[in-house]
């Protein structure tokens, strides 16, 4: 078949009941991916973005691979369909399978075919990252969670989005430099604000930058500066703000200084890298505040932090004060939505939702988990009552526990662990 277009919409728009992921759909994706990587040519990073693919249905945990997967998989159509192993987990990432690093995305894909390749794009370059010596860090900035700092991301955004909107050379660089006044200020409210906050930029941000680039989209700064106003009504910003901010500094950097993306290392700062090629006289903070409403943007933050207060509140109870199950970290990993964290402070950050596979089994979390703030294990409610064999359950939450493994004490009276039996 040859998939034109409109033969790729018609395929992407029509469902079949039957089939969790429909194999048609699935071809006329991994033929539109193929298409973007050999367009881009290797070009973008000096690699080959595209690479084993495999969709993955959350809800059935079936999946549809582009190549031979390593487990048990029947071929239809050219492709192999299975089921994804328990200690698994389905993201949109990058994993590593059987030896070798795979491109996961969930399904159903957007509709949108710029949105689509934005998402496949995105995740693909996820998989070559370790190649580029970026690390795929992923640590939660508290202090976005706050007034100040949700605020002062704001006035970024909106910064930034008046330099991919702006109609000459001279308003573009009183908007980058007005973006950075914020940068700076919002980076001293906090120890180590800076560095978390570049970590995020370095791996969500130049991921999302390469699915925007490479999607196929003609008016890509007009989307960039579309996405930072959107982004503005998200719920967290914490472990989000990178997906909007990414985007927009990679393609002010293409404008001014083409060659920055063969010297991004781990060390990088976006917006280091910015000012070192625009040279701009950046205002203060205050000054360039009132171009960019920031007395009422600051007002409805501070309104909010009322009920951010009382969350907080509820989580401390629940999650900290009360009796948990703490479970360690071993070889974790995690399946969450970047958009609903909320940040504890000391604490660490909770997870409304969440999936965690160990070497202790597997954990499904629907009403909140607490990750510690050093990642060395997370916590739930303790459990209400007696453990089947080998399932554990609380309020909100199940936990599948490896052979082997047993419920036990913990430190503080009504807490538990669990532990490797003897």
């Amino acid at each position: 078949m040859i998939l034109t277009p409109g033969t790729v919409a018609v395929l992407l728009a029509s469902a079949t009941a039957a089939e969790p992921i429909p194999t048609s759909q699935a071809a006329a994706a991994f033929s539109e991916m193929r298409a973007a990587c050999a367009a881009d040519g290797g070009r973008l990073w000096k690699r080959d973005l595209c690479g084993p693919v495999v969709f993955v249905d959350p809800q059935t945990r079936m999946f549809v691979a582009d190549r031979e997967a390593p487990v048990d998989a029947k071929l239809k159509g050219g492709l192999f369909l299975g089921r994804l192993p328990s200690e698994m987990n389905a993201a949109n990432t990058a994993v590593e399978w059987g030896g070798g690093r795979w491109t996961m995305v969930l399904w159903p894909l957007p509709s949108d075919k710029a949105d689509r390749l934005g998402l496949l794009m995105h995740e693909a370059f996820h998989r070559v990252q370790p190649d580029l010596k970026i690390p795929m860090r992923s640590p939660v900035p508290a202090h976005l969670a706050d007034a100040n700092g949700r605020a002062g991301m704001r006035m970024e955004w909106r910064a930034l989005a008046a330099a991919l909107s702006a109609a000459d050379d001279a308003a573009r660089r009183t908007a980058i430099a007005d973006a950075l006044a914020f940068r700076a200020w919002r980076r001293s409210l906090a120890p180590d604000a800076g560095r978390l906050e570049n970590d995020l930029e370095l791996n969500e941000g130049l991921a999302e930058y390469t699915g925007q680039k490479l999607s196929g989209r003609p008016d890509a700064e007009k989307h960039a500066a579309s996405a930072l106003a959107r982004a503005e009504g998200q719920e967290s910003y914490a472990r989000s703000f990178a997906y909007a901010s990414g985007p927009a500094y990679g393609l002010l950097l293409d404008r001014y200084e083409p060659g920055w993306r063969g010297r991004i290392s781990q060390a990088s700062d976006l917006g280091q890298m910015l000012a070192a090629a625009v040279r701009p006289s950046v205002p203060d903070w205050k000054a360039a505040g009132a171009r960019y409403g920031f007395d009422q943007v600051l007002a409805e933050e501070a309104a909010a932090a009322a009920e951010r207060d009382r969350q907080a509140a509820q989580w401390r109870a629940k999650l900290v004060d009360g009796p948990v199950l703490r479970l360690p970290f071993g070889q974790m990993q995690i399946q969450f939505d970047p958009g609903k964290l909320f940040p504890l402070q000391e604490h660490g950050t909770v997870y409304p939702a969440l999936r965690i596979t160990d070497a202790w089994g597997v954990l499904e979390v629907k009403e909140g988990a607490l990750v510690d703030g050093s990642w060395s294990g997370v916590r739930v409610v303790a459990p209400s009552g007696a453990a089947e064999t080998g399932q554990l359950s609380g309020p909100g939450w199940t936990l599948k526990l490896a052979p082997g493994w047993r419920l036990r004490p913990g430190a503080r009276a009504g807490d538990f662990t669990i532990a490797k039996a003897e």
